[in-house]
């Protein structure tokens, strides 16, 4: 890989544009700075990592991921807290092969509004901005799962909390199929000069965003796709609309897809595009194209790290070629080792 000291120094100081806390805090993260070769899947192989969501900025290739972590009690924890996840880390690559390792960027503690646990994720950029939508657990008077949304003006950070209150929580939609825990894994898709924002579990929820990237701008709706249960992810590719999600399978979650001419649909199911995920309930799609190639990332839980094996809340995040038919459809991914 070409020197990714100074790539990192070069973002810092186009971001900051002198400012102290900016290149304070990415000198540090540059001190802190270490590779790894990508040797085939898990990706990851030094920490539990989930949810991933890819970005290219730059001719470079971000990856955000949540940081499954392990402690004392998870095996037998239940309702929700097998999961442990207080930070979101990011890495980044120029070839796909040599990977930078830039460290915690964002925690649920950012938000002050916020009591804990990170969930699903994506980081967006716009006009030299880098918007990071999130789900977070609300404090009061926020109730249940919310997403809010942090800005920075580097890939890598510090991202700082944009407005000081979820932009979703759950006074905002219907409570539907999961009640307090339906707002979560936003994802956004940048289409011209629109936005749209969308998220949920249980219900698919879809809204625009206003032009500043930080609001709803008009009315919530829901998306009808069959067998959904979460994590979706927009992409649009030759004007054609993809909203790919995780949904159920015969155990345990695969993922689905359905494509639309326009984001105001209608939305044509397409089937699966994966199986069930190695060892995990939970599976989560990011896609993207990278240097003439498209990628699908998710997460399965075959990766055992300090005498830990995976498990629902020890995830590893994995990466495969994706490709395409001559109508449009998306070819089936076989997860591969």
């Amino acid at each position: 890989m070409r020197n990714s000291a100074f790539i990192i120094m070069a973002l810092a100081l186009t971001a900051c544009g002198g400012g102290n806390k900016q290149t304070a805090a990415t000198e540090e993260q540059q001190d802190s700075v270490k590779t790894f070769v990508f040797n085939g899947n898990p990706l990851v192989r030094d920490k539990f990592t989930a949810d991933p969501a890819p970005m290219v900025y730059d001719g470079r290739l971000y990856l955000y991921v949540g940081h499954d972590e392990f402690y004392e009690g998870q095996d037998t924890a239940s309702g929700g807290k097998e999961f442990n996840i207080t930070e979101w880390l990011c890495y980044s690559t120029d070839d796909m092969k040599t990977w930078t390792d830039h460290g915690s960027v964002l925690k649920p503690t950012d938000f002050k509004w916020a009591v804990g646990e990170a969930w699903a994720s994506q980081v967006v950029e716009k006009d030299g901005k880098f918007y990071y939508y999130t789900t977070v657990q609300g404090g009061e008077p926020y109730v249940g799962k919310c997403v809010g949304v942090a800005v920075s003006d580097s890939p890598i950070g510090p991202f700082v909390d944009a407005i000081g209150k979820p932009l979703v929580s759950d006074d905002m939609t219907d409570n539907g199929k999961r009640g307090w825990w339906n707002d979560i894994d936003p994802t956004v898709l940048i289409d011209g000069d629109d936005a749209w924002l969308c998220w949920g579990n249980g219900t698919c929820f879809l809204a625009k965003l206003t032009p500043d990237m930080l609001g709803i701008d008009g009315e919530i709706k829901v998306v009808d796709v069959p067998n959904y249960v979460e994590g979706p992810w927009l992409h649009k590719r030759n004007g054609l609309y993809y909203l790919t999600y995780a949904s159920f399978g015969k155990g345990s979650e695969t993922i689905s897809y359905a494509t639309a001419p326009s984001m105001a649909g209608p939305w044509t199911p397409q089937g699966e595009l994966t199986g069930e995920a190695e060892n995990s309930f939970t599976i989560h799609p990011g896609i993207i194209e990278f240097n003439g190639q498209s990628y699908l990332f998710y997460h399965n839980a075959t990766l055992e790290l300090d005498g830990h094996k995976g498990a629902i809340g020890r995830r590893s995040v994995c990466v495969d070629s994706l490709f395409y038919n001559d109508f449009g459809k998306m070819n089936y991914v076989n997860q591969t080792k």
